[in-house]
């Protein structure tokens, strides 16, 4: 297979050569369960410690403020589900965003089944929340505000510290999913005001199926799996120690090379910004210019139907994808670019390149060209495009 130029990194990314370095002796030479008791099992029972120790550094948090899970998903679940069950009795009045990841949206619906009324935020052109409109909706019985730290799809950074301290001044707990901008951009659960903060290890070069459930000290949630008495009685089963050492190195050294990784990911990025809007006619940047995750390119391409895209980039070696990789299944556009108001035929021609530190400048360039020819083939079998530009030279 020739290269393959990766531009999917809010899917998920490579592993890096040093996590995974971190995560093989658990395998295979440290296997014991870390909750035995005999010696044995110390050296694994140390690795969990370290690990939690490194992701809260990330944070800013405690190391017992940290809750190792199963991923993304499974922690924004735990994080409202145990919320509306343990202050349930105050109110049952949760308020969230209409671009949220559907981890929150789909478990937010189900609550709304269990008689909890959402509030559903809307979202201005460029994605962001409506700081004016969040205080608002806030009510005596609103007992959980849930608003992500950056979106998955276009990349629109939101106004966390300010949320927090929305909630914080009316006594609300503040739950963000912060899968995509853990270890991108810079989180401080203390100084944002945070309660509650969810983060996966393969967005960051650590492996799947391990997460992070950061609950601040003092917030009254409980057992989301029930069982055995790890994580300090509030999330059972067996520790995943591998994957704990793994997203552990991933938050080390996430840590320490942000500020480099990030700005050569905005150079790249915004290069590769500028060349697709100058030189592809009838596009459109989606989310906020400057307010967004380093590594995010998402775009709308008019009279273009973006499976067809998609299939096409891939045939050139470039993974890309259209939106959400959770969704990657649907035929609908996406509901991020709808709330920020744009049509359905526009929606259906989108496109997200997010790019790590691994690509080149030449891996754009070479990118770039390549959309251009496939923009131009596909909006020649457009009749769509072709009455377009027959009204424009009329």
């Amino acid at each position: 297979m020739e290269k393959v130029i990766y531009l999917d990194n809010a899917a998920t990314t490579q592993v890096y050569p040093e996590v995974l370095d971190a995560m093989l002796p658990y395998f295979t030479e440290y296997y014991a369960n870390p909750s035995s008791v005999y010696t044995f099992a110390a050296e694994s029972a140390k690795a969990v410690d370290q690990a939690r120790e490194s992701v809260a550094g990330l944070l800013h948090a405690k190391p017992e403020e940290i809750y190792f899970t199963g991923g993304g998903s499974e922690s924004d679940n735990w994080a409202i589900k145990a919320a509306a069950e343990a202050y349930g009795e105050k109110g049952k009045h949760i308020i969230t965003s209409k671009i949220e990841h559907h981890a929150v949206l789909n478990t937010c619906a189900y609550l709304e089944k269990k008689g909890f009324e959402v509030t559903w935020l809307d979202v201005d052109e460029d994605g962001k929340i409506s700081l004016s409109d969040l205080e608002a909706a806030i009510r005596p019985d609103t007992i959980l505000i849930s608003i992500m730290a950056a979106n998955n799809e276009i990349g629109t950074v939101q106004p966390i510290r300010e949320i927090g301290k929305i909630a914080r001044e009316h006594g609300v707990l503040f739950h963000t999913d912060a899968v995509q901008a853990f270890g991108h951009i810079p989180l401080d659960v203390e100084e944002m005001n945070i309660d509650m903060l969810s983060a996966s290890g393969h967005k960051i070069n650590g492996p799947k199926g391990v997460g992070v459930l950061y609950i601040r000290k003092g917030v009254k949630i409980r057992s989301f799996i029930h069982g055995g008495a790890q994580e300090r009685k509030r999330r059972a089963g067996t520790h995943n120690v591998p994957g704990i050492v793994g997203i552990g190195k991933a938050a080390e050294l996430a840590a320490r090379t942000m500020g480099e990784r990030s700005k050569k990911e905005t150079e790249l990025r915004d290069y590769l910004i500028e060349r697709v809007l100058k030189e592809i006619p009838y596009t459109r940047l989606n989310g906020h210019r400057s307010d967004r995750l380093p590594n995010n390119a998402n775009f709308c391409f008019r009279f273009i139907e973006g499976e067809s895209m998609l299939i096409l980039l891939d045939q050139a070696g470039i993974c890309g994808s259209s939106g959400s990789a959770c969704t990657s299944g649907s035929l609908d556009p996406s509901h991020v670019l709808l709330a920020i108001g744009l049509p359905h035929e526009i929606a259906h021609g989108s496109l997200r390149l997010t790019l790590s530190e691994k690509n080149t400048a030449e891996e754009i360039d070479y990118t770039v060209e390549e959309l251009k020819k496939i923009i131009e083939r596909l909006r020649g079998m457009s009749p769509l495009y072709e009455d377009f530009v027959k009204k424009q030279q009329d």
